[in-house]
């Protein structure tokens, strides 16, 4: 099951990064849009040195001079079906599922259940960023619907920016670091309880907390909105080839998707693929019930289902980001470049992962269900009653009878 779990993952991993290259290589899928550069500023390789202007400046009211003229395909583009009609309605859709599965889960973690156990722990904040993320889409719908014409201001722009990348990277490290608590939990289950405490979990997330947003405030002082002819005024999606600043998002993002993607995508395959390894190796050797063995086979497809989502919802946009900044610091620009533009879907169909956290980690358990659903069928004056120990989801009950 572990070769076949290797295998099936590896093989996800390679589809998404080979749809990537082949759309990125593709003018029929994107059209060239040079890295969403200004047009009239394309010349020269980024030089990696310069120190950037972040000075804004109100761009409703700037000179035309500093307008910049982007390719024409590029507007085609941001005032196109797919950016104006499809994403928004994606968006929406996503709202409408996440908003109620994360309230949900968020009141049951935080209200319901008084014992706070680490699993507990991990998945309230993981709801919280999923709603807080949640609660950012109107921004982003209302700025796609308008033609890519942003009208909120420059300081809502840049905490638009900053709030998804904090969202994608808290969301990564906090599903990595329960990874690691679900592999202690069923592969060291004795040794594991004096790590596996409530004090250690909450400090894990605030660590997880202090990360993300160490990595992403810097977006908070960099200038994310440009005006430009033909579209009006962008946000986050056009930078100026010859302001500095681009050296800062190359450098930035490169890191980000270093050390807050890849590394956390190689702890979390790794946890998730032991944990296959010993619920099927010790089902073999020891004669178990049938419900227990059912719990044990749920286990390893969540582990599967949960290692597909972090692929899926992730692999891809910061693939393509690391791809992008690459290509912009070696000049790539000059040859036009459609890997933004694949971002930009990426981007779309990985804030799908707000929703299918819930499904898969609060809701995929049927002692998960109960307590949830215990929100709304029991009065708020029992929460007394409510343990953590009935919310030990299948993981913990399938490692007991190891």
């Amino acid at each position: 099951i572990v070769r076949v779990t290797a295998f099936y993952g590896l093989l996800v991993y390679n589809i998404c990064f080979s749809l990537m290259d082949f759309v990125c290589r593709s003018d029929c899928f994107l059209p060239p849009l040079d890295g969403f550069l200004g047009r009239n500023e394309r010349s020269q390789p980024l030089n990696m040195s310069s120190t950037p202007d972040t000075t804004s400046y109100d761009l409703k009211t700037a000179p035309i001079s500093d307008t910049l003229n982007i390719l024409e395909e590029s507007v085609v583009f941001l005032k196109g079906l797919l950016v104006t009609r499809l994403m928004p309605s994606f968006y929406i859709i996503i709202i409408l599922i996440s908003l109620p599965l994360n309230t949900l889960a968020f009141v049951a973690f935080t209200c319901r259940i008084r014992e706070k156990k680490p699993a507990v722990i991990y998945m309230s904040h993981l709801a919280c960023v999923d709603l807080l993320f949640t609660l950012l889409l109107p921004l982003k719908i209302h700025y796609q619907l308008n033609a890519s014409d942003w009208v909120f201001g420059e300081a809502a722009c840049r905490v638009l920016s900053a709030a998804y990348y904090c969202y994608m990277y808290c969301s990564i490290l906090l599903m990595m670091s329960m990874s690691v608590d679900r592999l202690l939990a069923v592969v060291f289950p004795i040794a594991s309880l004096t790590w596996r405490s409530t004090r250690k979990a909450t400090c894990v997330c605030v660590l997880v907390w202090l990360l993300a947003l160490a990595g992403t405030v810097p977006l908070l002082s960099m200038s994310q909105t440009v005006k430009t002819e033909n579209v009006g005024v962008t946000c986050h999606d056009v930078l100026r080839q010859n302001d500095p600043t681009v050296v800062y998002y190359v450098y930035l993002f490169s890191i980000l998707s270093c050390l807050y993607f890849f590394l956390p995508l190689v702890v979390t395959f790794v946890s998730y693929s032991t944990i296959i390894y010993a619920l099927s190796a010790k089902s073999d050797r020891l004669k178990i019930s049938s419900s227990s063995s059912d719990k044990r086979k749920r286990a390893v497809i969540m582990a599967i289902a949960v290692l597909i989502e972090f692929v899926v919802c992730f692999a891809s946009t910061n693939g393509i980001l690391l791809y992008h900044c690459v290509h912009l610091a070696n000049g790539g620009h000059r040859e036009g470049d459609s890997s933004y533009a694949a971002y930009l879907l990426a981007v779309c169909l990985g804030s799908a992962s707000v929703f299918l956290d819930p499904l898969l980690y609060y809701y995929g358990s049927s002692q998960c269900r109960k307590q949830i659903c215990s929100v709304i069928t029991t009065p708020s004056n029992t929460n007394s009653q409510t343990k953590s120990s009935n919310l030990s989801c299948e993981y913990s009950q399938a490692h007991i009878q190891v």
